[in-house]
Protein backbone atom coordinates (compact mmCIF):
# COMPACT_ATOMS: atom_id res chain seq x y z
CA UNK A 1 0.00 0.00 0.00
CA UNK A 2 2.78 2.18 -0.23
CA UNK A 3 2.78 5.29 1.73
CA UNK A 4 -0.69 5.12 2.46
CA UNK A 5 -1.67 4.37 6.10
CA UNK A 6 -3.98 1.42 6.82
CA UNK A 7 -6.78 3.64 8.10
CA UNK A 8 -6.30 5.85 5.16
CA UNK A 9 -6.98 2.86 2.72
CA UNK A 10 -9.67 1.96 5.26
CA UNK A 11 -11.08 5.14 4.81
CA UNK A 12 -10.78 5.61 1.45
CA UNK A 13 -12.15 2.18 0.84
CA UNK A 14 -15.12 3.18 2.53
CA UNK A 15 -15.51 6.96 0.91
CA UNK A 16 -16.22 4.91 -2.22
CA UNK A 17 -19.69 3.86 -0.61
CA UNK A 18 -20.22 6.60 1.45
CA UNK A 19 -18.68 9.93 0.59
CA UNK A 20 -16.31 10.33 3.59
CA UNK A 21 -15.95 9.21 6.92
CA UNK A 22 -13.17 10.70 9.18
CA UNK A 23 -10.18 9.33 10.27
CA UNK A 24 -10.23 10.01 13.67
CA UNK A 25 -14.08 8.21 13.78
CA UNK A 26 -13.18 5.21 11.89
CA UNK A 27 -10.03 4.77 14.38
CA UNK A 28 -11.84 5.25 17.32
CA UNK A 29 -14.32 2.64 15.66
CA UNK A 30 -11.74 -0.10 15.10
CA UNK A 31 -12.10 -1.21 19.02
CA UNK A 32 -15.49 -0.25 19.82
CA UNK A 33 -16.56 -3.77 19.64
CA UNK A 34 -14.19 -4.97 22.01
CA UNK A 35 -14.66 -2.08 24.77
CA UNK A 36 -11.41 -2.26 26.28
CA UNK A 37 -10.64 -0.04 29.43
CA UNK A 38 -7.68 1.24 30.95
CA UNK A 39 -5.60 -0.99 33.02
CA UNK A 40 -7.55 -0.91 36.06
CA UNK A 41 -10.24 -1.88 34.09
CA UNK A 42 -8.53 -4.89 32.26
CA UNK A 43 -7.37 -6.54 35.33
CA UNK A 44 -10.92 -6.29 36.69
CA UNK A 45 -12.76 -7.88 33.65
CA UNK A 46 -9.83 -10.65 33.25
CA UNK A 47 -10.48 -11.93 37.25
CA UNK A 48 -14.93 -11.41 36.41
CA UNK A 49 -14.52 -13.55 32.97
CA UNK A 50 -12.74 -16.11 35.08
CA UNK A 51 -15.79 -17.01 36.92
CA UNK A 52 -18.66 -15.83 34.04
CA UNK A 53 -21.03 -18.35 32.89
CA UNK A 54 -21.01 -20.21 29.37
CA UNK A 55 -22.64 -18.80 27.05
CA UNK A 56 -26.05 -20.07 26.58
CA UNK A 57 -25.94 -20.93 23.24
CA UNK A 58 -22.43 -23.36 23.63
CA UNK A 59 -23.45 -26.92 24.50
CA UNK A 60 -20.20 -28.14 23.49
CA UNK A 61 -17.65 -29.47 27.19
CA UNK A 62 -14.02 -28.23 27.27
CA UNK A 63 -11.26 -30.70 26.37
CA UNK A 64 -8.22 -29.80 28.55
CA UNK A 65 -4.76 -31.55 27.76
CA UNK A 66 -1.91 -32.40 29.79
CA UNK A 67 0.20 -29.11 29.41
CA UNK A 68 1.50 -27.08 26.72
CA UNK A 69 3.33 -29.01 24.08
CA UNK A 70 5.72 -26.35 22.46
CA UNK A 71 8.35 -25.00 23.42
CA UNK A 72 9.01 -21.38 23.70
CA UNK A 73 11.47 -18.72 25.21
CA UNK A 74 10.95 -18.45 28.75
CA UNK A 75 10.10 -14.88 29.94
CA UNK A 76 13.76 -14.51 31.07
CA UNK A 77 15.20 -15.56 27.93
CA UNK A 78 12.91 -12.80 26.32
CA UNK A 79 14.14 -10.18 28.86
CA UNK A 80 17.42 -10.18 28.37
CA UNK A 81 17.40 -10.56 24.65
CA UNK A 82 15.54 -7.38 24.20
CA UNK A 83 17.15 -5.41 26.93
CA UNK A 84 18.72 -2.91 24.73
CA UNK A 85 15.90 -3.31 22.07
CA UNK A 86 14.56 0.26 20.98
CA UNK A 87 10.42 0.09 20.74
CA UNK A 88 10.95 1.42 17.52
CA UNK A 89 7.65 2.46 15.95
CA UNK A 90 3.91 2.00 17.00
CA UNK A 91 0.97 1.48 15.26
CA UNK A 92 -1.54 -0.66 13.22
CA UNK A 93 1.58 -1.36 10.25
CA UNK A 94 4.84 -1.55 11.45
CA UNK A 95 7.79 -3.42 10.72
CA UNK A 96 7.66 -6.83 11.07
CA UNK A 97 3.51 -7.27 11.40
CA UNK A 98 1.68 -8.84 8.64
CA UNK A 99 -1.40 -7.29 6.88
CA UNK A 100 -2.38 -9.26 3.85
CA UNK A 101 -1.79 -13.00 2.80
CA UNK A 102 1.40 -14.29 1.39
CA UNK A 103 2.37 -12.31 -2.44
CA UNK A 104 0.52 -14.12 -4.95
CA UNK A 105 -2.21 -15.99 -2.97
CA UNK A 106 -5.27 -16.46 -4.75
CA UNK A 107 -7.62 -16.55 -1.91
CA UNK A 108 -8.50 -14.10 0.16
CA UNK A 109 -8.82 -14.53 4.54
CA UNK A 110 -11.66 -13.21 7.08
CA UNK A 111 -10.43 -12.67 10.61
CA UNK A 112 -12.74 -12.02 13.31
CA UNK A 113 -12.25 -11.06 16.93
CA UNK A 114 -13.46 -11.62 20.52
CA UNK A 115 -12.03 -9.34 22.84
CA UNK A 116 -13.79 -10.63 26.29
CA UNK A 117 -14.22 -8.50 28.95
CA UNK A 118 -18.06 -7.01 30.72
CA UNK A 119 -19.02 -5.43 27.56
CA UNK A 120 -16.98 -7.91 24.80
CA UNK A 121 -17.84 -11.54 25.70
CA UNK A 122 -21.09 -12.27 23.59
CA UNK A 123 -21.34 -14.42 20.91
CA UNK A 124 -22.68 -13.62 17.56
CA UNK A 125 -23.97 -17.05 16.75
CA UNK A 126 -25.95 -16.00 13.50
CA UNK A 127 -22.36 -15.18 12.11
CA UNK A 128 -20.42 -18.11 12.61
CA UNK A 129 -23.78 -19.85 11.51
CA UNK A 130 -23.52 -17.99 8.01
CA UNK A 131 -20.11 -18.95 7.47
CA UNK A 132 -21.06 -22.37 8.00
CA UNK A 133 -23.95 -22.67 5.89
CA UNK A 134 -21.60 -20.88 3.21
CA UNK A 135 -18.96 -22.87 4.02
CA UNK A 136 -16.87 -19.67 4.25
CA UNK A 137 -13.44 -20.96 6.45
CA UNK A 138 -12.75 -17.91 9.03
CA UNK A 139 -9.26 -17.54 11.32
CA UNK A 140 -11.09 -16.33 14.58
CA UNK A 141 -8.91 -14.12 17.26
CA UNK A 142 -9.34 -14.96 20.42
CA UNK A 143 -8.72 -12.86 23.85
CA UNK A 144 -8.91 -15.51 27.26
CA UNK A 145 -11.35 -13.21 28.90
CA UNK A 146 -14.12 -14.36 26.16
CA UNK A 147 -12.32 -18.37 26.12
CA UNK A 148 -13.06 -18.04 29.94
CA UNK A 149 -16.47 -16.82 29.33
CA UNK A 150 -17.55 -19.02 26.27
CA UNK A 151 -15.60 -22.19 27.75
CA UNK A 152 -17.72 -25.09 26.01
CA UNK A 153 -18.15 -23.29 22.87
CA UNK A 154 -14.64 -22.57 22.31
CA UNK A 155 -14.14 -26.42 22.77
CA UNK A 156 -16.66 -26.58 19.72
CA UNK A 157 -14.94 -23.97 17.77
CA UNK A 158 -11.84 -25.68 18.18
CA UNK A 159 -12.87 -29.11 16.80
CA UNK A 160 -14.62 -27.64 13.45
CA UNK A 161 -12.00 -27.86 10.75
CA UNK A 162 -14.32 -24.88 8.93
CA UNK A 163 -12.13 -22.43 12.12
CA UNK A 164 -8.88 -21.52 12.74
CA UNK A 165 -8.19 -20.60 16.77
CA UNK A 166 -5.48 -17.27 16.92
CA UNK A 167 -4.17 -15.30 19.93
CA UNK A 168 -5.80 -12.03 20.73
CA UNK A 169 -3.72 -11.64 23.94
CA UNK A 170 -4.61 -12.15 27.81
CA UNK A 171 -5.69 -8.85 28.75
CA UNK A 172 -6.35 -6.76 25.37
CA UNK A 173 -3.78 -4.85 25.57
CA UNK A 174 -1.90 -2.84 22.91
CA UNK A 175 1.27 -4.80 22.35
CA UNK A 176 4.09 -2.46 23.71
CA UNK A 177 7.62 -2.25 25.30
CA UNK A 178 6.98 0.59 27.27
CA UNK A 179 3.37 1.71 27.64
CA UNK A 180 2.34 2.80 24.54
CA UNK A 181 -1.72 4.02 24.08
CA UNK A 182 -3.96 3.32 21.47
CA UNK A 183 -7.50 5.04 21.28
CA UNK A 184 -6.72 5.48 25.16
CA UNK A 185 -6.07 2.11 26.18
CA UNK A 186 -2.57 1.80 27.51
CA UNK A 187 -0.58 -1.31 26.63
CA UNK A 188 1.57 -3.11 28.10
CA UNK A 189 4.94 -1.19 29.91
CA UNK A 190 7.57 -3.64 28.86
CA UNK A 191 9.10 -6.70 27.37
CA UNK A 192 8.27 -8.85 30.34
CA UNK A 193 4.55 -7.57 30.27
CA UNK A 194 4.78 -7.68 26.54
CA UNK A 195 5.56 -11.53 26.84
CA UNK A 196 2.82 -12.18 29.64
CA UNK A 197 0.02 -10.54 26.72
CA UNK A 198 0.98 -12.84 24.68
CA UNK A 199 2.07 -16.23 26.22
CA UNK A 200 -0.78 -15.76 29.16
CA UNK A 201 -3.43 -16.41 26.21
CA UNK A 202 -0.85 -18.95 23.88
CA UNK A 203 -0.59 -21.47 27.34
CA UNK A 204 -4.46 -21.13 28.05
CA UNK A 205 -4.83 -22.10 24.86
CA UNK A 206 -3.01 -25.15 25.04
CA UNK A 207 -3.50 -26.27 27.81
CA UNK A 208 -7.74 -26.11 27.79
CA UNK A 209 -8.03 -26.75 24.43
CA UNK A 210 -4.97 -28.02 22.42
CA UNK A 211 -4.75 -25.01 20.56
CA UNK A 212 -1.30 -23.68 19.67
CA UNK A 213 -1.95 -20.46 17.98
CA UNK A 214 -0.09 -19.58 14.95
CA UNK A 215 -0.99 -16.18 14.88
CA UNK A 216 -0.84 -12.96 17.66
CA UNK A 217 -3.47 -9.88 17.28
CA UNK A 218 -3.33 -7.82 19.68
CA UNK A 219 -5.50 -5.37 21.86
CA UNK A 220 -6.50 -2.67 19.58
CA UNK A 221 -3.92 -4.52 16.70
CA UNK A 222 -1.69 -2.05 17.56
CA UNK A 223 2.11 -3.36 18.39
CA UNK A 224 5.30 -2.01 18.47
CA UNK A 225 8.30 -3.05 16.79
CA UNK A 226 9.91 -4.93 19.65
CA UNK A 227 6.53 -6.08 20.34
CA UNK A 228 6.36 -7.70 16.53
CA UNK A 229 9.77 -8.58 16.87
CA UNK A 230 9.34 -10.84 20.03
CA UNK A 231 5.94 -12.53 18.78
CA UNK A 232 8.15 -13.76 15.80
CA UNK A 233 10.62 -15.26 18.34
CA UNK A 234 7.82 -16.91 20.06
CA UNK A 235 6.96 -18.80 16.63
CA UNK A 236 3.74 -16.67 16.53
CA UNK A 237 2.57 -14.42 13.14
CA UNK A 238 1.92 -10.64 14.69
CA UNK A 239 -1.17 -9.99 12.51
CA UNK A 240 -3.25 -7.22 11.27
CA UNK A 241 -5.16 -6.52 8.21
CA UNK A 242 -5.82 -4.62 4.75
CA UNK A 243 -9.59 -4.25 5.12
CA UNK A 244 -12.02 -3.15 8.03
CA UNK A 245 -14.97 -4.76 7.73
CA UNK A 246 -16.99 -3.60 10.37
CA UNK A 247 -15.30 -0.65 12.45
CA UNK A 248 -15.16 -2.04 15.90
CA UNK A 249 -18.63 -4.24 15.44
CA UNK A 250 -20.31 -0.35 14.98
CA UNK A 251 -21.40 -0.45 10.77
CA UNK A 252 -24.62 -1.28 9.92
CA UNK A 253 -25.82 -4.20 7.87
CA UNK A 254 -25.21 -2.96 4.55
CA UNK A 255 -22.06 -1.03 5.74
CA UNK A 256 -20.22 -4.18 6.41
CA UNK A 257 -21.78 -5.27 3.31
CA UNK A 258 -20.12 -3.15 1.34
CA UNK A 259 -16.72 -3.71 2.93
CA UNK A 260 -16.84 -7.44 2.16
CA UNK A 261 -17.57 -6.51 -1.29
CA UNK A 262 -14.23 -4.79 -0.99
CA UNK A 263 -12.08 -7.86 -0.78
CA UNK A 264 -9.97 -9.28 -3.18
CA UNK A 265 -7.23 -12.49 -3.53
CA UNK A 266 -4.50 -11.21 -0.77
CA UNK A 267 -6.38 -9.35 1.35
CA UNK A 268 -7.59 -9.84 5.09
CA UNK A 269 -10.47 -8.64 6.38
CA UNK A 270 -11.33 -7.84 10.16
CA UNK A 271 -14.52 -8.32 11.87
CA UNK A 272 -15.65 -9.26 15.54
CA UNK A 273 -17.76 -12.14 16.39
CA UNK A 274 -18.34 -11.03 20.31
CA UNK A 275 -21.04 -8.56 19.02
CA UNK A 276 -24.69 -10.43 18.26
CA UNK A 277 -26.38 -7.09 18.46
CA UNK A 278 -24.40 -5.58 15.71
CA UNK A 279 -24.95 -5.91 11.96
CA UNK A 280 -21.82 -8.28 11.18
CA UNK A 281 -23.35 -11.43 10.68
CA UNK A 282 -26.33 -9.79 8.34
CA UNK A 283 -23.36 -8.09 6.43
CA UNK A 284 -20.99 -10.25 6.33
CA UNK A 285 -23.80 -13.16 4.55
CA UNK A 286 -24.65 -10.44 2.07
CA UNK A 287 -21.36 -9.73 0.63
CA UNK A 288 -20.22 -12.95 0.54
CA UNK A 289 -23.27 -14.23 -1.93
CA UNK A 290 -21.67 -11.64 -4.13
CA UNK A 291 -18.11 -12.31 -4.09
CA UNK A 292 -18.32 -16.21 -4.09
CA UNK A 293 -20.23 -15.84 -7.25
CA UNK A 294 -17.93 -13.41 -8.43
CA UNK A 295 -15.20 -16.31 -7.90
CA UNK A 296 -13.47 -14.89 -4.96
CA UNK A 297 -12.27 -17.95 -2.80
CA UNK A 298 -11.44 -17.85 1.07
CA UNK A 299 -8.72 -19.66 3.34
CA UNK A 300 -7.57 -19.59 6.87
CA UNK A 301 -4.53 -17.88 8.24
CA UNK A 302 -2.44 -21.03 8.30
CA UNK A 303 -3.85 -22.60 4.88
CA UNK A 304 -1.98 -19.59 3.02
CA UNK A 305 1.11 -19.82 4.81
Amino acid sequence: MGKETNLEHYSRRWALKTGSLGLGALAAALVSGCSTGGPAERAGSAAASATASPSPTATASPRPTASLQTVYPSRSQVMEKFKNVPAGQFGLEVPGIELGLPKGKAAAALTFDACGGPRGSGVDGALLDALRAKQVPATLFVNERWARANAPLMAELASDELFEIANHGTSHAPLATSGQAAYGIGGTESIGQAYDEVMGNQRYLADQFGITAKFFRSGTAHMDEAGAAMCRDLGVVPMNFTVNLDAGATFGAQAVAAQVRQLAAGDVGIGHFNQPASGTAKGVALGLGQVLDSGLRFTTLSAAW
